[in-house]
């Protein structure tokens, strides 16, 4: 009897521990995906609410007239948190002073110079002149307390997509120490450059080739702002986000629509941008988005905020 109550003490023990360790394994299951940044689980009928992931900023150049102390007053007053700047050559002390003023933040730069001085260019001389830049650009956003710094990367008209995907990431490359040293991430824009992506194709694309450059920097500095409106005309705009997942470090936005064949104002065209709020959702994104539209005067700052508002289903 002692010998048959010693065996079902051991079995009853045995399985209290094989219920508490797979408890603890699921919690700490639980906890390392939430320490790996997986995205949490949504019903697929609910989207979360982007309020407190997603945070408005715009382009100086939109915001018209004044001095730049008065420009940060107008995207804070229309309802902006942040504001990117163009690098090389932007105002630093002027900037920094601005900032603290109106507690608006100097979120990024953008490259001002990446269209025509571009990293893919055949002469190799063109390529020294847009890595000088680059850098100089790196150091002016790290000035200005900006974490990121928008590129573009190159142009098809270049050469083979070969030749405009090596001679771009080799260029690019050799800032990446300069990134490390200030911390500023280089966000690489999707735009309509007839790069890693069909110029003359349908909206059935996807954002493979994207992820997959990407991916060849093999670099945590090296990164996406991805434009919502720049490739809802070659492909779903919610599927080009969960495939790039966390390679999107910051996004931009605008409208298009498909039917006209043009871009239009935030919210105003035909992109799904019920689906694009489930993706990211579904992706756990946190951080910038930046309006790159038409800008103008105060009125016109409040009623991009408002399409924002209305775009991204934001309350607060």
């Amino acid at each position: 009897m002692a010998t048959h109550y010693h065996d079902k003490t051991q079995h009853s023990s045995r399985r209290r521990f094989l219920k508490q360790a797979t408890v603890g394994g699921l919690a700490l299951s639980s906890l390392g995906s939430q320490l790996l940044g997986a995205a949490p689980k949504t019903s697929a009928n609910v989207v979360a609410s982007l309020d407190g992931r997603l945070f408005k900023t715009l382009k100086f150049g939109m915001i018209k007239g004044g001095s730049v102390l008065e420009r940060f007053q107008m995207a804070k007053e229309a309802g902006f948190s942040g504001v990117e700047l163009d690098v090389p050559g932007l105002p630093i002390e002027e900037a920094n002073a601005a900032s603290a003023a109106t507690g608006i933040t100097v979120d990024g730069a953008v490259g001002s110079s990446h269209w025509a001085i571009r990293h893919s260019d055949p002469d190799p001389a063109v390529r020294a002149k847009a890595l000088e830049k680059l850098i100089k650009g790196i150091e002016e956003t790290r000035a200005v307390g900006g974490s990121t710094i928008l590129l573009v990367v190159g142009h098809g008209k270049d050469g083979s997509h070969e030749e405009v995907w090596e001679r771009s990431i080799a260029n690019i490359k050799l800032a990446l120490p300069h990134a490390a040293k200030h911390g500023v991430t280089i966000v690489i824009e999707n735009v309509w450059n007839h790069f890693c992506y069909d110029h003359q194709g349908d909206s059935n694309q996807t954002a493979e080739l994207l992820a997959k450059y990407v991916d060849a920097f093999q670099s945590p500095f090296v990164g996406l702002q991805f434009d919502i409106g720049n490739h809802w005309k070659y492909g779903s705009m919610g599927d080009w986000i969960r495939l790039l997942g966390k390679r999107i470090v910051k996004l931009d936005v605008k409208g298009f629509s498909r039917q006209k064949n043009k871009f239009s104002k935030i919210g105003e065209g035909d992109i799904d941008f019920a689906d694009v709020r489930k993706a990211l959702v579904e992706i756990n994104y946190h951080g910038w988005c930046a309006a790159e539209v038409g800008g103008g005067d105060l009125t016109r700052l409040k009623e991009i905020s408002k399409n924002m508002d209305q775009a991204f289903g934001l309350t607060k």
